[in-house]
């Protein structure tokens, strides 16, 4: 096994309207603003701008925001405005990119160029050649890609746009830089460098500071490597951008055993695994995974770099190849890892039947014996493999099981997609520490990460207790739904049940804490009504839910209080005769009006738990 890292990160010029605003990107923007398009009631010249920002703002649905830009375009058009026309076809491209549809996001991008250039739009030209390069990048296509970087920076220097050209700036850098190019990869990092630090945009700095280090790192200074990727994995661990820091800690582990120091490159390339499973992030841990896999085998443990290259395999697999995950039950992974033992076993077979043919026929018995065996031992092999394809294809199974509900994984498998269904009737729950923004500034990262997973672990055993489908966590808020798959009846009093265990287990943590550990406060907040679900993504999927419900229970959350479980109307009535509730009057919740909110106490004495 030979380990050949090629990180680098590029902040995507085309993502200037995208990534390098993504506080300002918001589902809950696209939600509020879904209202006035539904009204229909504004001119088409206010509608440009709805669009735009509703095709932005949709991050939950890339189909959808997808329809906002077609529809972009085509009002664009009626109305012969350039400008927005280039920016419906920028938004296009920018989904597209996103879905992994590279050839129409490039035609999108050309013809935003277009429209840009139509409209006297210099700025809109520039982002948009930055975007046809990127996406070239992306396809392996360096000549046009730097064709189209220089034509990027060539108009952007003529602009405000300073981001947006240090971004342009740093991707071609960085094209430079995977082929080989080091000297000029260095002038445009350290122009695009420049341009960051006097903008204070950080996350730009981040990776411009990081890709200097492996640059430095190629050229085997090991030291100002150290020093620039040092600095960038301090910038990401204050922004929390934990990809990078995931790849940048195995670039660093690569350092230290070039350097013969095999276990500090040990230590790195664990911290690498260990950051990359606590996020989900399946090209990193695939990375690392490989890392330690040719640690081990130069320390001569072979046992611990062969699991860690199953794990590489598993893991690559599952990211670049869904369907062959499905299908063929990982039995790649068995055959890269015996790859080589099969070549020596396949020439000593060889050898054995050149000597049989070479037997006379006074030996014939012989050879009808070695034949016989021969046929045996092939009996032996294909039953063994037969096993391990089952036990990887139950591993397969399993691994998909835990991202999917049991209905929709089989959905997947069997038509390699999964359509969105409706659901009259569920219960969702929404969960939010209190304080903790403020802690999360003052806590390391690891602390901070430690505390919520203790939380989040025991939710997940509460969820399946009940039955209930967890649907995904952002930050420190988790977010659950009972009702779905399959629909019950007995939803609403599931989900309570669950959130009284929830706030009892908080509750008890925050008094019981002889260690002093950082302990929280927590909300609770609960909606019953219909729902639409489905799987978004075609390879980083996940299963999650939509609709006003949704919204609903999140508007609950906020308006509870710590240490109580905040219910709508519509779950109460779903409630109301096996839980004790105290009515907390109609309470006035941002852009909805007033609405009736209810505290639950406790299970009432009449009323059965469920087990």
């Amino acid at each position: 096994m030979e380990l050949s890292f090629k990180y680098s990160f590029k902040v995507f010029l085309f993502v200037f309207f995208v990534h390098l605003c993504i506080v300002a990107q918001e589902q809950k923007v696209a939600d509020s603003l879904v209202k006035i398009y539904k009204r229909g009631d504004i001119a088409n010249s206010e509608k440009l701008e709805l669009l735009r920002n509703l095709s932005f703002n949709e991050v939950n649905n890339l189909r959808i925001s997808l329809q906002y830009a077609e529809e972009l375009i085509v009002l664009s058009k009626l109305e012969n405005n350039y400008l927005y026309l280039h920016r419906g076809y920028f938004q296009k491209g920018n989904k597209l990119r996103l879905i992994g549809d590279l050839n129409s996001s490039l035609d999108a991008f050309f013809k935003s160029e277009a429209a840009a250039g139509k409209a006297n739009y210099s700025a809109g030209q520039g982002s948009a050649y930055g975007a046809i390069a990127d996406v070239y990048s992306v396809m392996g296509n360096s000549t046009n890609a730097y064709i189209y970087y220089n034509k990027a920076i060539k108009i952007l220097r003529k602009t405000d746009n300073s981001i947006g050209l240090a971004s342009a700036l740093l991707n071609a850098g960085d094209e430079y830089f995977k082929n080989k190019k080091y000297d000029l990869a260095l002038r445009n990092f350290n122009e695009s460098g420049a341009i960051f630090k006097k903008a204070d945009y950080l996350i730009g700095t981040a990776y411009n500071l990081g890709n200097i280090g492996m640059v430095y790192a190629e050229q085997e200074k090991d030291a100002l490597a150290m020093q620039y990727i040092s600095k960038a994995i301090k910038i990401l661990q204050e922004l929390k951008d934990y990809y990078a820091i995931s790849d940048y800690l195995t670039y660093i582990s690569e350092i230290y055993s070039k350097n013969d120091n095999q276990v500090v490159a040990l230590n790195y390339a664990q911290r690498s695994l260990e950051l990359a499973q606590k996020y989900g992030l399946k090209d990193q841990i695939s990375n690392s995974n490989l890392k330690l896999s040719e640690l081990h085998q130069i320390s001569g443990n072979t046992v611990e770099s062969f699991k860690y290259y199953r794990n590489y395999i598993t893991y690559r697999d599952s990211v670049t190849n869904l369907k062959s995950v499905q299908q063929m039950a990982d039995l790649r992974t068995n055959y890269e890892v015996s790859q080589k033992q099969t070549e020596v076993d396949l020439l000593k077979q060889g050898k054995k039947n050149r000597q049989i043919m070479a037997i006379s026929s006074a030996v014939s018995a012989g050879l009808v014996f070695l034949l016989a065996f021969g046929v045996y031992r092939r009996y032996k092999f294909i039953k063994r493999t037969n096993v391990i394809i089952e036990e990887e294809k139950n591993r397969s199974d399993h691994l998909l099981l835990n991202i999917l509900p049991q209905e929709t994984a089989l959905e997947l498998k069997q038509y390699g997609k999964v359509r969105a269904k409706k659901f009259e009737s569920v219960t969702v729950l929404f969960t939010d520490f209190e304080g903790f923004t403020q802690y999360s500034e003052k806590l390391p990262p690891e602390k901070l990460v430690e505390s919520v997973d203790y939380y989040f672990s025991k939710f997940d055993e509460i969820m399946e207790k009940y039955n209930l489908e967890k649907i995904k966590t952002v930050g420190d808020c988790y977010m659950c739904a009972g009702g779905l798959p399959f629909s019950t009846s007995d939803h609403a009093c599931k989900m309570v049940h669950a959130a009284l265990e929830i706030a009892t287990f908080v509750k008890d943590s925050k008094n019981n804490n002889p260690q002093n550990d950082t302990r929280f406060e927590i909300r609770i907040g609960i909606n019953s009504g219909p729902v639409v679900a489905g799987v978004v993504g075609t390879k980083k999927f996940a299963y999650d839910i939509w609709g006003d419900t949704v919204n609903i229970a999140s508007r609950m959350e906020s308006n509870s209080q710590p240490g109580k479980i905040n219910v709508s109307k519509n779950t109460y009535e779903l409630i109301k005769d096996t839980f004790d509730c105290h009515y907390r009057g109609e309470i006035e919740v941002k852009n909805r009006g007033k609405m009736k909110m209810y505290f639950v106490n406790n299970l009432k004495n009449s009323a059965v738990g469920i087990t």
